[in-house]
């Protein structure tokens, strides 16, 4: 076996279906352009880099879709969540990592597989032949933008992610914010405490509202849109949307009891998430923004607690383009005007770190199944990789397609199961049972002795 799998972009896709193409025995081609080509968000040439957050959300298996994602990619020896659960922090329920930490793992594993080379160039046109995997995530160059939509024949689809700040935890005024994860979730002491806590009361809620829709934000170029997928709004689009938005929202104050003023209801409050194993950096959690960064500073300035703040990172904005995957790809996400290229990941229409990873996982094997010429089972429709892409592949209408997070409105139900809300927990667990046996049937259908590539 000679034909070698090419894959354009080292993120969580590209890097995820390398890892399972290489061993199942396919030689594989990376084409990373970093760090020689650089984006908006990026800071590093590093593989698998995590930008806009280091959270890969719940790892509850049983009673969420996330979680759920998580069991099934570990199932199939996925490359992403091992090394995540690698570099774990303390979050709660969620799932969250020492992002320097997780990316050099990833960049080394990939360089020592004696399977995958790494070559450091930008692809800007869509070969006529060889097998490619397509894996550009959000910010695919303009170079390659303008091939694909010469080629589709479509207006790309956009929008826009924008990027919470991170504060240095040692600037924090822990006498004014305190540490604990809402509702006091976690296993163990550690996850009880693994967000700090900043509360406001109405007067400094309703002031922070005002600077909020008041700030400079960051100019729109011409032609561009503001279309933001609603799972990553900037805060000031939320406040816009209503003054108590963002109190319903990420300031949501409930699950939580503040010490130094036990008796005491907040208003509001924001949490930071730890960022790093060393606990030095903390993220603003649910603060993507577009202000400009001296506004920035200013505002955030403001939540109590945050007075004295050092950032490490501002939030900034950047454009995310997508394909309308169900009139372009087929069931095995190929392009159908040219079948040797796959796309995977976030370019792909799916939303999160978690589900990128999970498309790059499907792209890999299916391109290593057709290059070995060993035809794979079709994906289960009621695994969470299965419900998510059918939903990119054909299940969403194409006239409204819009970026998708896994969640449990994509699986079929289960018959006899009551609705509503009071049935939701026996629900869940019905869709979570049924999932594994489906994945776990899919991975032992497939041959796990594959041929080695020569």
């Amino acid at each position: 076996m000679t034909q070698d799998l090419h894959i354009v972009g080292g993120g969580m896709a590209g890097s995820e279906a390398a890892w399972q193409a290489a061993n199942r025995g396919v030689r594989v081609v990376i084409h990373e352009m970093r760090p020689k080509v650089e984006t908006f968000a990026h800071k590093t040439g590093d593989l698998g880099e995590m930008v806009c957050s280091n959270s890969f959300r719940s790892d509850d298996h049983e009673q969420n879709a996330v979680g759920l994602l998580h069991w099934e990619m570990r199932e199939a020896g996925g490359l992403i969540i091992d090394t995540a659960h690698h570099h774990r922090l303390p979050a709660g329920g969620a799932l969250a990592v020492d992002r320097d930490a997780f990316s050099a793992e990833i960049t080394q594993r990939l360089h020592a597989h004696p399977l995958v080379s790494i070559s450091h160039e930008e692809i800007s046109a869509l070969p006529d032949d060889g097998t490619w995997i397509f894996a550009t995530g959000p910010l695919t160059s303009a170079a390659l933008g303008d091939a694909i939509q010469k080629e589709t024949g479509t207006d790309r689809l956009a929008f826009f992610d924008a990027i919470a700040p991170i504060v240095y935890a040692d600037s924090i005024d822990m006498s004014k914010a305190w540490l604990q994860s809402r509702y006091d979730k976690g296993d163990n002491e550690e996850e009880r405490m693994a967000y700090i806590n900043c509360p406001m009361d109405r007067d400094q809620y309703e002031a922070f509202i005002d600077a909020l829709l008041a700030a400079d934000k960051t100019e729109f170029h011409e032609g561009e849109t503001a279309g933001y997928f609603d799972g990553c709004l900037p805060i000031e689009v939320m406040s816009e949307r209503g003054r108590e938005t963002l109190r319903h929202g990420p300031m949501k104050p409930v699950g939580l009891t503040n010490p130094h003023q036990p008796d005491v209801k907040p208003w509001a409050v924001v949490q930071l998430r730890r960022d790093n194993a060393l606990g030095t950096l903390y993220n603003i959690v649910g603060f993507q923004t577009k202000m400009k960064y001296g506004a920035q500073a200013d505002v955030f300035k403001m939540i109590p607690g945050l007075e004295s703040a050092s950032f490490a990172r501002l939030g900034g904005i950047h454009r995310n383009t997508f394909l309308n995957s169900p009139s372009l790809l087929d069931a095995e996400m190929r392009l159908k005007s040219r079948p040797n290229i796959r796309f995977a990941g976030q370019v792909t229409g799916v939303e999160g770190y978690v589900e990128s990873s999970a498309m790059g996982l499907l792209a890999g094997r299916m391109a290593a199944a057709e290059i070995l010429g060993t035809p794979l089972p079709i994906v289960p429709q009621d695994s969470a990789h299965g419900a998510l892409i059918h939903h990119i592949t054909g299940g969403a209408d194409a006239k409204t397609f819009q970026p998708m997070n896994v969640n449990f409105g994509l699986f079929r139900p289960v018959e006899g199961l009551k609705g509503g809300r009071r049935g939701r927990r026996d629900r869940y667990k019905a869709y979570t049972d049924r999932a594994k046996a489906a994945w776990s049937s899919w991975l032992d259908a497939q041959a796990l002795d594959a041929p080695a590539a020569e």
